[in-house]
């Protein structure tokens, strides 16, 4: 079986949350997290490194001893030592971390005294009223977990656009290799790009008798086979993900691949205006009674009702099809668009480069600036600034844009917002920073009209440049904290404060409604990777993907300005 970054970053994530829930050192917790990250964001894959017989340790934070596992994980597709973590502790206990208020002490509490080993398990005794019974735990813990699954929906069988990525990418080479291919496509909501994926819809246009199917079946990422075809087979990969490939005709592949893009809403408002027209828009193509009219291209099928052709990110039926009839469709913001990115850490806190090195790295992106934002000293666990620090790392920047030409780096800080809506350091030391960006990383839990208000008070101080993660979700292990995002919008407006986008594929917060809303109201986004290392900086992708959703423009986005004209955006 093939061993993606992903699996190699899942089993040292799975063994860091194993380890800490026993009490191991947390120095050791550590290592395996920044080793997880550094494998999962890496855009090589270490298998092909380790194939070639790359030396590992050359990757930040990875030592000797876990290059090793690496390698372990790349031959034998698992990891020793977890296993015997496992015997040790039910691997299930891992997940209960993800619930809002459960830290390690408190899962392994749960464990022990109450037999606690799954998620069901947690909901089961929630329900029942033993947690509350438990010393240390109360009744507002009870709460938390119960609310906390009553905000968690759907969601299930489905893996973030990252893996789906890495899992997209390997099979589309593999098939266009295959002779006779001619055209491969993956269509369905990873086209859309949805910041979930279900299952992957494949188009291929190849040549009478080409191989494809036969060979699809034998790929070594498949697991099972669920339906083999002449023009259609599914097959489930070892990640999970559901497969189908269909082979379409020349002439029909613009009608399927719209078809197959969908979303389902988009399609049926679609359909809709064809019988208007008396027409029939299927995945074959448009048909006027039995003749075929178009079907070959997108923008065929779209010409077929009266409409220009809609950008697949945009096809969701929220109001996407009103504004193309209006000739009023948004000219969606463009990874070229980007200048610079103003969410950027260094060594100096938990990033694993300096800052000349993420200077350099950005350089070859192409930017002009990055903003350096390593995090404020309430992160005293990974050496945050206070206002002396920072002051020193203030006059190193203004040596090194004195060394460096042809990129720029920001004075600035991720500062935290505290409990009261007060900013981590003093103002006199914010107000020598080109800019600031404004995070909340603890507290989570906070009513939604405590939370809105801390924000709000926050975004009062005239040194609150932009709000980071907004809404401090991780996807499929924290859910977002309650916030009224209407009003918190509408303070951002009156203030002159700017939201971020978070394009880590482990956030992509904000969601696109939420930048629909903020384009709506005159809101600026700063579309930014929250970059740990060289290697994060290509997920400004992601960002870019979830900010055309959102129907942004260039204009609704300040990091596509020019450092001139972003200086005068960040004037309170």
């Amino acid at each position: 079986m093939p061993v993606h970054n992903s699996d190699v970053a899942d089993i040292f994530n799975e063994l860091a949350d194993l380890l800490e829930i026993g009490g191991a050192n947390q120095f050791r917790v550590r290592a395996y997290r920044t080793a997880a990250r550094v494998v999962g964001d890496h855009p090589h894959s270490v298998a092909m490194m380790v194939e070639r017989g790359e030396n590992l340790t050359e990757l930040p934070g990875v030592g000797k001893d876990l290059a090793g596992k690496i390698e372990e994980i790349v031959r034998t597709g698992s990891l020793s030592q977890l296993a015997e973590e496992e015997r040790r502790l039910p691997s299930g206990l891992r997940q209960l971390m993800k619930v809002a208020g459960l830290g390690p002490k408190r899962v392994y509490a749960l464990h022990k005294e109450l037999g606690i080993n799954t998620i069901e398990d947690l909901k089961k005794a929630a329900l029942e009223g033993r947690i509350s019974s438990l010393r240390g735990f109360g009744r507002k813990t009870e709460q938390m977990v119960i609310e906390e699954f009553s905000r968690r929906t759907g969601g299930a069988g489905r893996v973030r656009l990252q893996v789906a990525e890495e899992v997209a990418t390997a099979l589309v080479g593999y098939l266009r290799a295959i002779e006779g291919v001619r055209r491969v496509e993956v269509a369905g909501s990873y086209r859309r790009k949805k910041e979930t994926i279900g299952d992957l819809d494949v188009l291929v246009v190849c040549a009478p008798g080409c191989s494809v199917m036969d060979r699809l079946v034998t790929y070594v990422d498949v697991t099972k086979v669920l339906s083999k075809g002449i023009t259609k087979s599914s097959v489930l990969f070892r990640s999970g993900i559901q497969v189908d490939v269909r082979v379409v005709p020349e002439e029909s592949y613009g009608a399927a691949l719209h078809y197959f893009t969908g979303s389902k809403a988009h399609n049926i408002a679609i359909r809709l205006m064809g019988v208007k027209k008396g027409l029939k828009i299927n995945e074959y193509g448009v048909f006027r009674g039995r003749r075929s009219i178009a079907g070959r291209t997108e923008e065929e099928v779209y010409a077929s009702v009266g409409l220009p052709y809609i950008e697949p990110e945009l096809r969701e039926n929220l109001g996407e099809i009103e504004a193309a009839l209006k000739g009023a469709l948004p000219d969606l913001v463009t990874l070229d668009d980007i200048r610079g990115d103003l969410h950027v850490h260094t060594k100096e806190t938990d990033g694993r480069h300096t800052m000349r090195e993420m200077a350099e790295a950005a350089k070859e992106m192409g930017y002009a600036y990055i903003a350096v934002t390593d995090h404020s000293k309430r992160l005293a666990m990974v050496h945050g600034f206070d206002e002396r620090r920072l002051a020193k790392r203030n006059d190193e920047i203004e040596r090194l844009n004195e060394e460096l030409s042809g990129i720029r780096l920001l004075k600035s800080i991720e500062v935290d917002i505290l409990e009261d809506g007060s900013l981590d350091l003093a103002d006199w030391a914010l107000k020598e920073l080109d800019l600031t960006v404004c995070s909340i990383h603890s507290r989570l839990n906070l009513s939604r009209e405590k939370q809105t208000e801390r924000l709000i008070r926050a975004m009062d101080n005239p040194y609150f440049s932009i709000l980071g993660h907004p809404s401090g979700r991780l996807l499929d292990a924290r859910s977002p904290y309650e916030v009224d995002m209407e009003r918190l919008l509408d303070a951002a407006k009156q203030r002159g404060c700017i939201l971020e986008l978070n394009g880590h594929p482990d956030r992509l917060d904000l969601v696109d409604i939420n930048c629909k809303m903020a384009k709506d109201l005159g809101v600026k986004i700063s579309v930014s990777t929250d970059a740990h290392s060289k290697s994060d900086y290509p997920f400004m992708r992601f960002g870019v993907a979830q900010a055309r959703r959102g129907w942004l423009e260039k204009a609704d986005v300040v990091n596509t300005l020019s450092w001139s004209g972003l200086k005068k955006v960040l004037k309170r």
